[in-house]
């Protein structure tokens, strides 16, 4: 009996793929990056659309925000300007800032003599100008200052670009901190530390909370050391001849 032919056939599937190495991996990774990277550009752009908002909008600082989210107290009662002693501002730039009047949110001269002096951790809050401190408490952080820095002098040219020097004043007396417990602006500060409104502080009163301001923590206007007392009044003194250096409050 013969043999059954055999039977000769190539099959029609293709062999199974194998599967690319990390390929799923990339994947996943690839719109993480993408939100990160949008992420970081909304950060960056935050301070640019905020600052012509602000110039209407009352706004918070980053300490008051950062305070609020993790439950600690927030004592800050919005006060306009006007409504402030006319001594307040006057001895805040006395003591903060003596050409907030001059220059375009930036002192260089201030700046350049501070970075030559700094130490290890940069320079100090003397190179800050009040538009600079505005800037770092608005959109910025604390500490590392040669990281900050130059962050930090690019928002004050664009905030002293958008705002008039009445605007960034009343910012900066109503977002700096004037207490170690969460007590924020002027109206609060001198509640806290007198018993009165912003309104009704003294020459000399309004000399004590400027001189904390350097250091609210530790330099408290309700219980002054006697140095704070005689850098208080100091400051009084150049306060009431400060003159046409104040011109830009008016």
């Amino acid at each position: 009996m013969a043999a059954p032919a055999r039977r000769s056939y190539v099959s029609g599937r293709a062999p199974s793929a194998r599967p690319a190495v990390g390929r799923g991996a990339v994947g996943r990774r690839l719109p993480l990056l993408r939100y990160l990277l949008l992420g970081l550009l909304a950060l960056a752009v935050a301070p640019i659309v905020l600052t012509p908002l602000y110039a209407i909008v009352p706004p918070d600082s980053t300490l008051m925000l950062a305070r609020a989210v993790t439950f600690q107290p927030v004592n800050r009662t919005w006060t306009p300007l006007a409504a402030m002693s006319p001594a307040l501002p006057r001895a805040v730039l006395t003591s903060e800032d003596a050409r907030f009047c001059s220059h375009h949110g930036v002192d260089w001269a201030a700046l350049r003599t501070v970075m030559r002096e700094g130490g290890d951790k940069g320079p100090g809050r003397g190179a800050s100008t009040i538009t600079m401190q505005v800037a770092k408490n608005l959109f910025l952080w604390q500490g590392g200052a040669y990281v900050r820095k130059p962050l930090e002098i690019a928002l004050a040219h664009w905030i002293d670009l958008v705002w008039s020097k009445r605007r960034i004043m009343e910012v900066y007396l109503n977002i700096a901190e004037w207490g170690p417990d969460g007590t924020f602006g002027a109206e609060a500060g001198a509640r806290r530390a007198f018993g009165r409104g912003a309104g009704k502080l003294s020459a000399q009163q309004a000399a004590l909370m400027a001189a904390a301001l350097p250091n609210p923590i530790l330099r408290d206007p309700r219980r002054p050391s006697a140095r704070m007392r005689a850098h208080a009044a100091i400051v009084a003194s150049r306060a009431r001849a400060i003159g046409a250096l104040a011109d830009c409050l008016k």
